[in-house]
């Protein structure tokens, strides 16, 4: 009994080892410019360990996100998505951390903070975000987005972005590539 207690045990830190030495691999683009990251994306690829986002992933859509500068240094992301056949549109303030293209973002809804970051990006073509937090006591979040600038990414890059996702712990049922709806993504902006 005492033997698979301490075997239990071993497997937890194991597995907070992992989840720590998962979170700390992640890192942001280098030499990030913000002013080039600017402007018009579409959000093609979604990857959560959320038990909602598996639950609703298949009612999700592609939206267009236009990104903004704040005053201070920060971005605004405000995105326009489909909702119970509306287009809705709300807007993230991602404040800046001090390092280029990590920023924190407080969730209104889960009154929790959550950090951001630009894990990689051309500027021209897509960009890879993750984020980190907690909705509530044990309960960590993760999530990876990859942005196009159209709304037909190259396969290549989906395939990164699944490269990316498995390699820090998502499963292929944690992953979704968003269809594009036509209410909501209309070119201009």
């Amino acid at each position: 009994m005492a033997t698979l207690r301490m075997l239990w045990m071993e497997l937890v830190l194991l597995g907070v080892l992992g989840v720590l030495q998962t979170q700390a691999q992640v890192s942001v683009q280098p030499d990030f410019q913000q002013d080039k990251f600017l402007g018009r994306w579409f959000s093609a690829g979604l990857a959560s360990n959320s038990s909602w986002f598996r639950e609703k992933k298949s009612m999700l859509s592609m939206c267009k996100s236009v990104v903004t500068p704040t005053a201070d240094g920060g971005l605004n992301l405000t995105s326009t998505f489909l909702r119970k056949n509306q287009c809705e549109t709300r807007t993230m303030l991602l404040q800046p951390t001090g390092n280029p293209g990590s920023y924190s973002y407080l969730s209104p809804h889960w009154g929790s903070t959550h950090a951001v970051s630009v894990v990689e990006t051309n500027y021209k073509e897509y960009a890879l975000l993750f984020s980190q937090g907690t909705k509530g006591p044990g309960q960590d979040f993760h999530m990876a987005t990859l942005y196009s600038r159209t709304q037909t990414p190259r396969a290549e890059l989906k395939e990164k972005f699944a490269d990316f996702c498995k390699a820090h712990g998502f499963t292929e049922n944690d992953i979704v590539f968003l269809p594009q709806n036509d209410k909501c993504l209309k070119e201009q902006d």
